[in-house]
């Protein structure tokens, strides 16, 4: 195929929604529904934070912003999905589609630098319990919140702006939505640079998944030393371990599925489970947190309790 003079021209057929032709509504709805209550969820989570005092603490702002970043991603996809189920066509343009990379590798890469902030916040708090005020300073907690969100967005426009570099010579991605590898595979110029980008991603949330893991080594050593730290483990660690470890995992199965299983058109169930990433944890995350976190459960009891008697009334 011929290479395409004007890539900012370029339209892609999305083809992860051919074969679901019979059960659209059904997906409309489901996603409807999962999309919404991802946002009230986390919203909800969010304003309880914000509401009661005793809630601002460092662990808690780091929750709000998982939170809200579990939102960010999920308007990355879920919108464009919507539209699809209730379309004729599956089209998205090319500035369009590069949007959409961007927000959906930006919440991926800022999701991965809050869990490992998180980590650090529960080892200063397990560990070194009398420093933790001295250390989880308000501006600390700030200039690590800066620098997950710089961090992360730095990261995507690398690899976004080397992917807009290249020319396209197909259109056809066979996914639900754009992923920057569906993409470069596109291309008919030489993706090496693009490959040592990924490479070097890659191994840089290699290490933050390692620096994690060395934490919570240190954690788990020190929280059973006493019943007071095996309890502080369940109720803000074992959460954050859970997160981890399913954000993880849907994000290992997109990517096996992008690198090894997209080539030829997946069905259904292949195209479902490479977006568990975008789905599963910001649907769970606030539910997780919202029902171990006594605090929280409280707030939210009593804020639920107050609009029961004002509808009431």
């Amino acid at each position: 195929m011929s290479v395409m003079g004007n890539s900012s021209e370029v339209v892609f057929l999305l083809g992860g929604l051919n074969e679901t032709e019979a059960s659209r509504c059904v997906f409309f709805f489901l996603g409807l529904l999962s999309y919404l209550f991802t946002v009230w969820v986390s919203l909800s989570l969010v304003v309880s934070v914000i509401l009661e005092k005793m809630l601002h603490e460092p662990m808690y702002v780091f929750l709000c912003n998982l939170c809200l970043n579990g939102v960010y991603g999920a308007s990355s996809f879920y919108p464009k999905l919507l539209h699809d189920l209730l379309a004729d066509a599956h089209v998205i343009s090319y500035a369009a589609c590069m949007a959409q990379i961007f927000a959906v590798y930006s919440y991926v890469f800022c999701q991965f630098t809050n869990l490992t902030a998180m980590a650090y916040d529960r080892y200063v708090a397990i560990c070194r319990p009398l420093q933790y005020r001295a250390v989880m300073t308000p501006q600390k907690v700030a200039r690590l919140l800066l620098l997950t969100w710089s961090f992360s967005l730095l990261e995507t426009a690398v690899g976004v702006a080397l992917t807009c570099r290249l020319p396209i010579c197909g259109v056809r991605i066979d996914r639900l939505f754009c992923s920057n590898w569906a993409v470069v595979r596109l291309s008919c110029a030489d993706t090496t640079l693009n490959n040592v980008y990924g490479f070097v991603l890659m191994l840089s949330h290699v290490a933050q998944t390692a620096l994690i893991l060395v934490s919570y080594v240190h954690i788990v050593r020190a929280a059973l030393r006493s019943a007071a730290g095996r309890r502080k483990f369940m109720q803000t660690c074992l959460p954050h371990l859970i997160t981890l470890l399913n954000f993880t995992l849907s994000l290992v199965v997109d990517i096996m599925y992008a690198r090894y299983g997209g080539g030829g058109g997946g069905g259904v169930l292949q195209n479902i489970l490479a977006v568990e990433f975008l789905v599963v944890p910001p649907l769970i995350n606030p539910v997780i947190y919202g029902m171990n976190l006594q605090q929280i459960r409280r707030r939210l009891a009593r804020t639920f309790s107050r609009k029961v008697v004002f509808l009431w009334f």
